[in-house]
């Protein structure tokens, strides 16, 4: 029996793979198309996603491939400075194309062993309270423990499983484009300096040189967006806005987006579970959609491997919900805001003179800037203590780096004092007796997606925090076939 089955192979299955196979997970992908898709939705990663990368060992790969962009504050376009000392040691923007991340994503993925089907499209569901059963298009069945469904916003598992998607349609479009030019540099520079953000914006591709990628503002909404738009459809709608097409040619791709707003009621049913755009989606305004598919799986890989293994304490599985939905409520209401805000209506036009004064206050900035890069979200643990529940950024020790301590995908107790102890839990957690001059509490212990689930140097209360997050002390994890 497969441990795993992942319905879909975009960046938040390919992410969730990956995460399971740390563990000794069997996981299989099963992707409905061929090949990896070409359309570019996803521009980049924030800064969470980013540390993610490098709590894992990939941030090198990635860097190779994107671009690193200044970060500054930029709700819905309003251009603000970075505050001084944001909590992140990655304060840019990393720009990288969808289609990459997923390759590389992949590439993770597969070297940690797990098995990536493509053309298997999965078309029907059942489970028992010992597995999911799933039913191929070809008439194949497959058994798993679980399932996890990764497969977009058109989720067939979300269908299959009766889970309500309740919000709004899209009544805005954006067609989205990677371009080559004819017009020289400085016409486009004239011409961006001119025109408005909220229906047409561009810039240099970051992954190749003498490409552009477009953003620009429809008529009306298409009645299926799965179909990409034509480049002469493209051309039309910069000729509306720019009086211009800037010569256009030899697309590299071409998309549309939305700004549909939907939540999923639910991520859990029994065996199988929601991740990514299955669970929510929202405009893209922010760049915050593939950031936080990937955050989902980086919360939930670890805690179905944890109940797959039998050392899950009672409740992890279901604190996927209870710490994710909340977040992407959040993201749903920001870009929802942001959406209002790029209108060329008086009304949003005056609240978006208003949010570009009340930005000019340092605090204001930073808590918009920690919103949409992901850094300042902090769980509910329950605990009073400020780090409790955040995460922590990768800080020096005086050996290395936290983060290089982090790729195993285990938990971690980082004693400032040498003297606690994981004794019980070795089997799940690090010790890592070491010093950091950045950080100003004795000890802290950390989930393996980089949550502080304790902090202080008392024992017998760290002990208790070692079985509320990683179960009972001696357990002997019971991994599936991987």
């Amino acid at each position: 029996m497969i441990d795993v089955i992942v319905a879909g192979g975009g960046p938040a299955g390919m992410m969730l793979a990956a995460e399971l196979r740390l563990h000794g997970v069997r996981a299989v992908v099963l992707e409905k198309d061929t090949e990896p898709g070409r359309q570019v939705r996803g521009l980049g990663l924030h800064a969470r996603s980013i540390e993610v990368m490098d709590q894992r060992g990939l941030l090198e790969r990635f860097l190779e491939h994107g671009r690193q962009y200044p970060l500054a504050g930029r709700f819905a376009g309003i251009a603000k400075p970075l505050p001084d000392r944001l909590d992140t040691a990655h304060p840019y923007l990393l720009g990288i194309p969808q289609t990459t991340t997923e390759r590389l994503l992949t590439e993770h993925a597969t070297e940690l062993g797990a098995e990536i089907r493509r053309g298997r499209e999965l078309v029907g569901l059942s489970q028992d309270e010992h597995g999911v059963t799933a039913e191929l298009a070809d008439g194949t069945r497959l058994r798993s423990r679980y399932l996890v469904g990764c497969d977009g916003g058109r989720s067939t598992v979300r269908k299959l499983l009766g889970i309500g998607f309740p919000g709004e349609p899209a009544t805005k479009e954006w067609l989205l484009g990677e371009v080559e030019v004819a017009d020289p540099r400085e016409t486009l520079d004239a011409a961006a300096a001119e025109i408005g953000a909220p229906h047409l914006r561009f810039g240099p591709a970051p992954d190749e040189d003498g490409v552009y990628r477009f953003v620009v503002r429809t008529e009306e909404v298409a009645e299926d967006r799965t179909v990409p738009p034509t480049l002469e459809e493209f051309r039309q709608r910069l000729r509306a806005f720019a009086d211009t097409d800037f010569g256009v040619h030899s697309p590299r791709s071409l998309t549309r987006f939305g700004d549909g707003t939907r939540l999923a009621e639910r991520y859990r049913s029994g065996r199988v579970l929601l991740a990514g755009d299955a669970a929510h989606i929202h405009p893209p305004m922010g760049g915050q959609g593939l950031n936080l598919g990937v955050q989902d799986a980086f919360n939930l890989g670890w805690k179905l491997a944890a109940e797959i293994g039998g050392w899950a304490p009672e409740g992890l599985l279901d604190s996927y919900q209870t710490e994710r939905r909340p977040v992407a409520a959040d993201v749903l209401d920001s870009t929802r805001a942001q959406a209002e805000l790029v209108s060329p209506e008086p009304g949003p036009r005056a609240v978006r003179r208003l949010l570009s004064e009340l930005m000019d206050f340092e605090e204001v900035n930073r808590y918009l800037i920690e919103k949409i890069t992901a850094i300042g979200i902090r769980y509910d643990f329950g605990e009073e203590h400020p780090l409790v529940g955040r995460r922590l950024r990768d800080v020096g020790l005086k050996r290395g780096r936290l983060y290089e301590r982090m790729h195993g995908g285990r938990g971690l107790l980082l004693d400032q004092t040498g003297r606690l102890s994981v004794a019980g839990w070795a089997d799940r957690v690090d010790h890592v007796a070491d010093v950091s001059e950045e950080l100003d509490v004795p000890g802290v212990l950390l989930r393996p997606d980089g949550h502080v689930a304790w902090a202080g140097e008392d024992q017998q209360e760290l002990l208790v925090r070692l079985a509320t997050w990683f179960g009972a002390p001696d357990a002997r994890p019971r991994v599936g076939g991987g």
